[in-house]
């Protein structure tokens, strides 16, 4: 059978379709409004409970952002495929509507941790099963527009976020309530739509071939299945690659960024968080106008190094540019456009495109495992760095970072534009994996 024939027919995307998609999708403006919702309160916690740096660090470190994610991750990703995709993404939010609730009407440091390292363990539990659902369900010829809606969701996500800050900025601590209880919001609007939504097809038809054959399935199946398979290992390389460097220095900016302009000379917060939603901006258009418009339709390994090589820019620009409003305008510029043409989004097309059905969403969730405890682990020390050896010295660590994941992202692309996840899969394993 030729190629050719092996692809399906080309169809319209119908618009309930796009409905899912966007659905699940907000998963991720929810995941980053949980990361900025904290970035932009910390100091203000700080102040109102009294703790200190090294406390702020263990903060952000169990937060959505790092640990907390990386602990949802780990159990969300074997659950979607045990159980399904829906199964996440009905689920998940529950958890996140108490921890954000937790968050609103903290009294306490103890109530303020329970309520973050709840966030994050639902955030980390959808994420991967957004990924996995939206790739799944769209069609081959147009899976980067539809991975790049959770991109974009996620991008939106900041900007309103440091938007909300700016404008609850006056009332301290309780704009960070209002700010949290707006995400409680949302995720009950998204939990009360996604409850209609559709099982994945692929999964479907994976759990039916399960239950033909009479194959023994358990939690650990999925995770078993991909660390048997050695032509996983070097996918799981590649896209820890690609993504846990990238995202180590991305975690430390979404969180802790307001800390590094302070470092850079920018003292205002307000002025801050208006070089935030300009960022931010900046990703959403960069995500519709460059990924989603042209992720199917010219080279991925040259779109994904044009987005790289803006983030290593932005940030010489940041830590070796002279201090002033042109350094800082040109990394928020470079530094936006970068996200949303760069690893993430990649990572999203990517993880879902180089791992068979079964097995799908638990390497989704142990490559966000593990990214996210790599954010972690520094942020555990850097807002201790930033104050004791400054931005420079730490910022030769963030490009080392950057550049890494520049090269491996762009050396080991691979060719997958174009072909559904049934030709991918064939041709990595030889034979479909599911079958």
């Amino acid at each position: 059978m030729s190629v050719n024939a092996m692809k399906p027919a080309k169809t319209r995307r119908p618009m309930s379709a796009w409905k899912a998609t966007i659905a699940v999708a907000m998963s991720n403006y929810i995941e980053a409004g949980a990361i900025i919702a904290l970035a932009t309160s910390l100091s203000l916690w700080q102040g109102a409970f009294g703790f200190d740096d090294g406390m702020v660090g263990i903060i952000a470190a169990l937060s959505a952002n790092a640990f907390g994610a990386a602990i949802g991750a780990m159990i969300g990703g074997p659950l979607c495929d045990r159980l399904g995709r829906k199964f996440i993404y009905t689920y998940d939010l529950i958890v996140f509507m108490v921890g954000a609730l937790m968050i609103t009407f903290c009294t306490n440091l103890a109530l303020l941790l329970i309520g973050v390292i709840l966030m994050g363990i639902a955030v980390g539990a959808g994420v991967p099963a957004s990924w996995t659902y939206i790739a799944e369900e769209a069609p081959s010829e147009q899976r980067a527009a539809h991975v790049g809606t959770a991109q974009l969701a996620w991008s939106i996500g900041p900007a309103i976020g440091f938007a909300l800050a700016i404008l609850v900025g006056p009332l301290g601590v309780t704009g960070s309530r209002i700010i949290f209880f707006h995400l409680f919001v949302i995720a009950a609007i998204t939990w009360w739509v996604r409850r209609g939504l559709p099982e994945s097809t692929k999964w479907k038809e994976q759990r039916a071939e399960e239950i033909r054959t009479g194959a023994k399935v358990s939690f650990f199946s999925g995770v078993a299945g991909l660390l048997s398979e050695r032509k996983n290992w070097g996918a799981l390389a590649f896209l820890l690659g690609v993504y846990g460097l990238w995202n180590t220095v991305a975690g430390q900016s979404g969180i802790f960024q307001p800390r590094v302009y302070e470092a850079a000379g920018l003292e205002s917060a307000t002025q801050q968080n208006l070089l935030q939603v300009l960022v931010w901006t900046l990703t959403a258009a960069a995500t519709y106008f460059g990924f989603m418009r042209y992720g199917d339709r010219v080279s991925r390994r040259w779109l994904y190094f044009g987005g790289a090589l803006l983030g290593v820019v932005a940030w010489v620009v940041l830590i070796f540019a002279p201090p002033g409003m042109f350094s800082l305008f040109t990394f928020a510029i470079c530094w936006g456009i970068s996200a949303g043409l760069g690893a993430q989004a990649f990572y999203g097309l990517w993880t879902a495109e180089l791992f068979a059905t079964k097995y799908r969403a638990s390497a989704q969730g142990m490559l966000f495992m593990l990214a996210r405890v790599m954010v972690g682990l520094l942020s555990l020390v850097f807002p201790v760095l930033l104050s004791s050896i400054g931005l420079t010295k730490l910022g030769l660590i963030i490009l080392g970072l950057l550049v890494a994941a520049l090269l491996i992202g762009t050396i080991w692309a691979p060719e997958t534009r174009g072909k559904s996840l049934e030709e991918i899969e064939a041709e990595r394993y030889g034979t479909k994996e599911n079958a």
